[in-house]
Order: C-alpha cells, then sequence, then structure tokens
C-alpha cells in the first residue's frame, strides 16, 4: 500500500525546478522581507489593524484604494512586497492582482502578519509608527 506521500510519483527534477523558481518569482518569506527592507511594503489590511501592529516600514494600503494615480509616488522600479493578516487570508493576492495589472512587480510575503509574529520579529504600532 502506498503511503499518501509516495501515492502519486513525483515531477521530475527539470520540473520541479522550473515549478519552484516560478513560486519564487512570487512569494518572499518572512525572513527574506526582513533581511531586505528595500522594496515598498504594503500592509493591505484596514487601517484599525494596521494601527495595532504592521512590518516596520510598511505603508497601509487596502487592495481596494490601489489605483495608477495612488501608486504614481514609487518609482516604477519598485519591488512591491504585499501582505495581509496570514495565510487564512486572500487581501494579499487581491493586492498582489491589483498591482500587477498596474503594470507593477510585487511579491505577496507569505504568513502575513502571523508569519511575522512567528518568526519572533518587531513590528510597529501606529504610536510607533
Amino acid at each position: 500500500m502506498p503511503s499518501p506521500v509516495s501515492e502519486f510519483t513525483p515531477a521530475a527534477p527539470q520540473d520541479a525546478s522550473e515549478h519552484f523558481a516560478r513560486k519564487l518569482a512570487f512569494e518572499a518569506d518572512c525572513w527574506d522581507v526582513h533581511a531586505s527592507f528595500a522594496s515598498g511594503k504594503l500592509d493591505v489590511r484596514s487601517p484599525a489593524l494596521f494601527a495595532q501592529s504592521h512590518v516596520p516600514g510598511a505603508f497601509n494600503l487596502p487592495h481596494g484604494k490601489m489605483t495608477a494615480h495612488r501608486m504614481s509616488p514609487w518609482p516604477s522600479n519598485t519591488l512591491f512586497v504585499v501582505y495581509c493578516a496570514g495565510p487564512h487570508c486572500n487581501g494579499a493576492d487581491k493586492a498582489a492582482l491589483r498591482l500587477s495589472r498596474l503594470g507593477l512587480s510585487v511579491k505577496v510575503m507569505i504568513g502575513g502578519m502571523t508569519g511575522w509574529a512567528d518568526e519572533g520579529f518587531a513590528y510597529e504600532t501606529a504610536a510607533a509608527a
């Protein structure tokens, strides 16, 4: 009887390489974001949640307010990193879709604020921002 892991044949190494390289083009983990503060970080949660805690240096901009005009202050070569509450939230995916449709480079910080907190990284509040 096959195990749940081996029930499906694993991908060929070349296919796996292409899959994971493509996946990493769309995502960044909390450690990578923490190590690289050069990107434009956008917290796409509500202003109230942003005030409670957010990644240091992040801007609060809910995905519904992302327009070409609103994004124009950032240089066109900015790599935006978007995040929301955590794995149970799709706000970051909605923001990434909106930004990419505006022709902007974007990655989703997997784990969102839940992942950030799980890693033990410091965060800011509205009082500290």
